[in-house]
């Protein structure tokens, strides 16, 4: 039976347990994988997603001074290939337009990509629209072989409108999964109809139902137990809560707590020091998923003030919102990117305009002291994801999508 390659930038990732779930549902549905992996994982620890994917895994070299004899032998046979020539002016088009050395390492990983493609390889698709496609697209360019996409967030929004258009035409077809990317995705592209959108959604059968009992911390005793899941970086907008946190009437009793690794997380820190809230924060770093769901379960209010940044990166449809719903949490995001397609305000949750701490903290004072507002808000966004978001018919889309391509040949 053939094989589809999967191209992803690093494997496994915490933060990426959509790619995961979507890798282990098309293998119960029959369809023999290949992950290839840009890079090797970083994080502490893995998901017990991960342990249940039986696909092997091809790690390409990250940089190539990681590992030139191969990336020589690779280059050695490429040239031999009746495809290379087509394939080099492809990279040649795109590098004198991006003339720099990440260019350049992504020819060097399509090249050891089809140099070491297994011969059962049918069809490859990448998740993400950046550097795991540049080095897909090459990859599939010098195999001879059709490609396909996932876009998500930062590789549509942070990558330059050329080359988006050049990877759009150049593929057979894509899925994206927000309405904002697909809309965002068909005005840039030749054939519209070869985007098309696909919710990863959630597989909800390791996610509790909510908890019968109605809430009942009010901020006037115990504590209401805030909680964010997410990296620390720019576009989750962590500092902002922060500041919003400052702002809370001294009077409310609260306690945060935030899950998640990420470049800013020292910095995170400082700042809660100078704002006189480190006895009310408690900072857990990257946990595995099991970790993350215990930690909601026992939380009041989900918040996730998400931003777009000055390069233009941004949130698709946070997996951690999904769920925090999911489990019954309220949750209290912002109006940015496609969070408005799956919270409805004031009825499955609450938003808030980015960048606006003030606000923030007003809504978050609101339902600290509210806890009927949050259990009537949480149960309304547990049934609504629960019903508008799993993971099966996107799963099943693909599954259509790459099943005459391993057919028994």
């Amino acid at each position: 039976m053939s094989r589809i390659a999967v191209v992803v930038k690093g494997y496994p990732r915490l933060s990426e347990t959509f790619i995961a779930q979507e890798i282990l549902g098309l293998e119960r549905l029959g369809i023999p994988i290949l992950i290839v992996a840009l890079r090797k994982p970083y994080d502490p620890f893995i998901h017990e997603l991960h342990r249940q994917i039986s696909a092997e895994v091809l790690y390409l070299p990250e940089y190539v001074k990681d590992d030139p004899a191969r990336v020589a032998r690779a280059r050695r046979w490429a040239q031999q290939q009746p495809t290379y020539a087509a394939a080099k002016a492809l990279f040649d088009a795109d590098f004198a337009r991006e003339p720099n050395a990440g260019r350049q390492r992504r020819w060097a990983q399509g090249m050891v990509l089809a140099h070491e493609l297994p011969e059962d390889i049918t069809w490859i698709h990448t998740h993400f629209l950046h550097t795991p496609c540049s080095a897909a697209r090459y990859g599939a360019h010098l195999a001879g072989l059709k490609w396909s996409f996932s876009a998500h967030a930062k590789d549509i929004w942070t990558s330059p409108e050329w080359d988006l258009r050049t990877k759009l035409d150049d593929a057979a077809w894509g899925v994206t999964c927000t309405g904002v990317n697909a809309q965002h995705l068909k005005s840039l592209c030749r054939d519209p109809d070869k985007v098309e959108l696909v919710y990863h959604g959630l597989d909800f059968s390791g996610f509790p139902l909510p908890d019968p009992a109605p809430q009942t911390r009010d901020g006037s005793g115990d504590p209401v137990r805030l909680v964010s899941v997410g990296r620390a970086v720019p576009k989750k907008g962590y500092g902002d809560l922060l500041n919003a946190l400052a702002l809370l009437p001294k009077d409310l009793s609260w306690h945060f707590t935030h899950v998640g690794g990420g470049d800013l997380a020292e910095s995170l820190k400082a700042q809660a020091e100078a704002l006189g809230l480190c006895d009310r924060i408690t900072w857990r770093g990257a946990q595995p998923r099991e970790t993350v769901i215990e930690t909601l379960r026992r939380s009041d209010l989900f918040v996730l003030p998400s931003k777009i940044t000055p390069d233009g990166d941004r949130d698709g449809l946070p997996n951690v919102l999904m769920e925090a719903q999911s489990m019954g949490l309220c949750c209290l995001s912002t109006r940015v990117s496609a969070i408005p397609e799956l919270i409805v305000e004031g009825e499955t949750g609450r938003m808030v305009a980015p960048n606006a701490p003030e606000d923030l903290a007003r809504v978050m004072a609101e339902l600290i002291a509210a806890p009927a507002d949050r259990d009537r808000l949480g149960r309304a966004g547990s049934a609504h994801v629960r019903a508008a978001f799993a993971c099966d018919p996107g799963i099943e889309m693909l599954r259509a999508k790459f099943a005459p391509f391993v057919a028994d040949r």
